[in-house]
């Protein structure tokens, strides 16, 4: 088909369900295997998994619908996603940290851009079975299950992840609550709040399209947003797809959290 015609988000949804248990059962395939590993920039590891995964995505993905823009964390960036109408956004393992280290906090992660946003996405996590869908107003569900991101407005006893000096100074001003353990995979860190299971979840600056757009529809399609500290919504597939640093919560929630946030105690 072609990029430009009208697709429908829950269809592509569930394209991208088969299409991520697929791939997450190769990563798991791999796990726990003696596999070759690198670094590529400063200190971000790489290995086999991790390619074969984007391959196998991008093989399925591409000869499905033509025409389609691609962003992987995995693949050399190509400029021309910038000019398509829809644009895959994919990570093929987020967390990969946790994944050479034998943990289970690590997911696959791809999200369907329309003009910006995310209208379709999965993120499987094959270590703990659990299978993330959401397509736009359709809602999120976890293994077939609807989610949702904890109502209320209120900052107390909230649970709360992010990166650790900034929770820190969090702790100092907001009311008594409790930090979380940051994960490996920031995806599964925002669907966590999709699913209740946190309240609140900040991203550190630096993080990427593709370890977001998926997480943000289900956080979004669960009653939540994820958003910049102005309260700005996440856009995707620009040309430096690298973002500020983000807040995740409950709708009813998330205004309190953006007020406290404009603290300048919070500034590092």
């Amino acid at each position: 088909m072609r990029a430009t015609e009208a697709v429908d988000p829950a269809d592509v949804a569930a394209e991208l369900a088969a299409c991520v248990r697929e791939a997450g059962m190769l990563a798991l395939s791999m796990f726990k295997s003696p596999i070759k590993t690198w670094t590529k920039g400063a200190s971000s590891p790489v290995c086999e998994a991790d390619i074969a995964v984007d391959r196998l995505l991008r093989e399925r993905l591409t000869s499905r619908r033509s025409g389609f823009g691609w962003l992987s964390e995995e693949a050399d960036d190509d400029d021309r996603r910038l000019g398509a109408h829809f644009v895959w956004v994919v990570d093929p393992i987020d967390g990969t940290r946790a994944y050479l280290a034998g943990l289970p906090d690590w997911a696959i992660s791809v999200a369907l851009i329309e003009i910006g946003r995310p209208i379709a996405a999965c993120l499987y996590a094959p270590v703990t079975e659990e299978l993330f869908v959401a397509s736009t107003d359709n809602g999120a569900t976890c293994n077939g299950a609807a989610i949702a991101a904890t109502p209320g407005a209120s900052l107390g006893d909230i649970r709360i992840a992010g990166p650790k000096d900034f929770l820190k100074r969090f702790a100092a001003i907001a009311p008594p609550c409790t930090a979380v353990p940051r994960m490996p995979s920031l995806a599964l860190r925002l669907a966590r709040v999709a699913q209740g299971a946190i309240d609140v979840a900040i991203a550190s600056a630096d993080s990427h399209d593709w370890d977001l757009a998926a997480a943000d529809l289900l956080v979004h399609e669960a009653g939540g947003l994820l958003t910049s500290f102005a309260g700005h919504a996440v856009i995707y597939n620009q040309p430096v797809p690298r973002h500020q640093m983000l807040v995740a919560a409950g709708r009813d929630r998330h205004p309190t959290v953006i007020e406290l946030l404009g603290d300048e105690r919070l500034a590092s």
